[in-house]
């Protein structure tokens, strides 16, 4: 299951909101469909991203991934843990596993996100 207190975008990220930040990471499903994470690009600290732009890239023993921001805003915080240990994220994708903060630009974006019943479905409609 996917935690509740989470929002979710259609390229399997996460967002989790407080204020105008937004702490951004991807789902239990992504992390699996990637198999073993051994490298993620991490972006850097004031670096502006737009919504639905690549935020990151993380490489796995299958393949190269996108990792495709939520919202557009400023990157505030990277989880430096993730250079020296990617794998983090195959263990705790919602946790420890976080990739990036942002400081979020317009939080209308954050509406057009789907909480965690939206996205099971969405993900049982994707598996079809």
């Amino acid at each position: 299951m996917n935690p509740e207190n989470l929002k979710y975008h259609k390229e399997h990220t996460w967002v989790k909101v407080s204020g105008k930040r937004a702490t951004i990471g991807i789902t239990d499903h992504a992390q699996e469909a990637l198999g073993d994470i051994v490298y993620i690009d991490l972006p850097d600290a004031n670096t502006t991203v737009e919504a639905n732009s690549e935020l990151a890239e993380i490489e796995s023993t299958k393949a190269t991934s996108s990792v495709i921001a939520p919202a557009s805003g400023t990157v505030i915080e990277v989880n430096e843990e993730l250079a020296e240990s990617p794998e983090i994220i195959n263990e705790e994708p919602y946790g420890r596993g976080w990739i990036a903060v942002l400081e979020i630009d317009d939080e209308a974006e954050l509406d057009e996100l789907m909480d965690s019943s939206e996205y099971e479905q969405y993900l049982e409609e994707e598996a079809k």
